[in-house]
């Protein structure tokens, strides 16, 4: 679509994929989808989401997850995808426990409330501490100093907040000028700023899903994020050859040539369903011209695109594996 390369070495040098896009363009399914991809072949992979709605779950149609990495999935090869709904309160205490031995006095400033209260307060301590967590995840090694996890995929905002999730250089400055706040928030900075981090945007072939994703694109150079891959979901194939869309999408369609065909394929149909017939072949007409040019629009966006198709039957973890299958198959690893 945009790349010959549909997705690069440097891409799978990558060792945090952050997944956004517009709301209702399926970025949490495609996020796990990519969880599995990366995780083939004997990986282990971690899931990550920050949002609070549970959404992992719902596409793996399991139990709510807890604050601690749970494996929720195998992946061909051996491989294996855990999962975390990382929360801020949780963090919030959790950090306190390692930089100021505060365990059961955090616990129970969370029981009076005051844990609410901070992130509430300072909204970018609450993004500094879900970026916190992701990076510790990332950096985190074992006794024989290897990475944890190969990859971590981070189900990250929409695409209208995921700048500001992302830069938290801005909400620290007016947070902390010293201390272990500040420390681990240029560490964070240094991750998310680096060659490691990709942030890849899910869109459909539609107007407004198009325009954030490129307006996306622009904050994220601004902010001196790299961004990733384009992924194209839900693409449904033409059902018309290329060469009649224009016609067919000013209206011009033989509907007695339609009848014909029907005809010699032995289905005999009424006027009225007739009539449906080409009403809805030009409605279709009109929506593939649409796309054409939502794809031209993402056409001049100098990045790696990968696509994957609408599924018919919906989501479920079945699917999920196709998805994933179809973006080892766009060179996903």
């Amino acid at each position: 679509m945009t790349s010959p390369d549909r997705w690069t070495d440097e891409l799978s040098r990558a060792r945090l994929h952050v997944v956004t896009g517009k709301g209702g363009t399926g970025k949490t399914t495609v996020a796990a989808a990519l969880a599995l991809a990366l995780a083939a072949g004997g990986r282990r992979v971690l899931l990550v989401e920050v949002e609070g709605r549970q959404g992992i779950a719902q596409v793996f149609d399991t139990a709510p997850l807890p604050y601690s990495e749970e494996r929720i999935a195998a992946a061909p090869g051996g491989g294996e995808v855990r999962a975390l709904a990382v929360d801020a309160e949780a963090a919030l205490l959790e950090y306190l426990s390692m930089f100021y031995n505060l365990g059961f006095a955090g616990r129970t400033l969370r029981k009076m409330g005051a844990i609410e209260f901070a992130t509430t307060l300072a909204p970018g301590l609450r993004d500094v501490l879900l970026t916190g967590k992701v990076k510790e995840c990332v950096r985190r090694t074992d006794s024989g100093g290897r990475h944890v996890y190969d990859a971590v995929v981070l189900d990250a905002p929409p695409t209208g907040r995921v700048v500001k999730f992302l830069d938290v250089t801005k909400a620290m400055a007016d947070l902390a000028k010293v201390g272990p706040i500040r420390s681990q928030s240029d560490g964070v900075v240094r991750l998310l700023h680096s060659g490691d981090t990709a942030v890849h945007l899910v869109t459909l072939l539609e107007e407004m899903p198009v325009r954030e994703t490129l307006d996306a694109v622009t904050e994220l150079d601004a902010a001196d994020l790299r961004p990733g891959a384009v992924i194209t979901n839900r693409v449904r194939p033409p059902r018309l050859p290329a060469r009649s869309v224009n016609a067919a999408a000013g209206g011009r369609v033989d509907a007695g040539r339609v009848r014909a065909g029907l005809d010699e394929a032995g289905l005999e149909l009424g006027s009225d369903i007739l009539e449906g017939l080409v009403e809805e072949t030009v409605e279709h007409a009109i929506r593939v011209q649409a796309e054409q040019r939502a794809r031209a629009d993402l056409d001049a966006v100098d990045l790696p695109a990968l696509e994957l198709p609408e599924l018919t039957d919906g989501v479920d973890t079945g699917a999920l594996y196709e998805l994933a299958e179809l973006l080892g198959e766009q060179g996903v690893r």
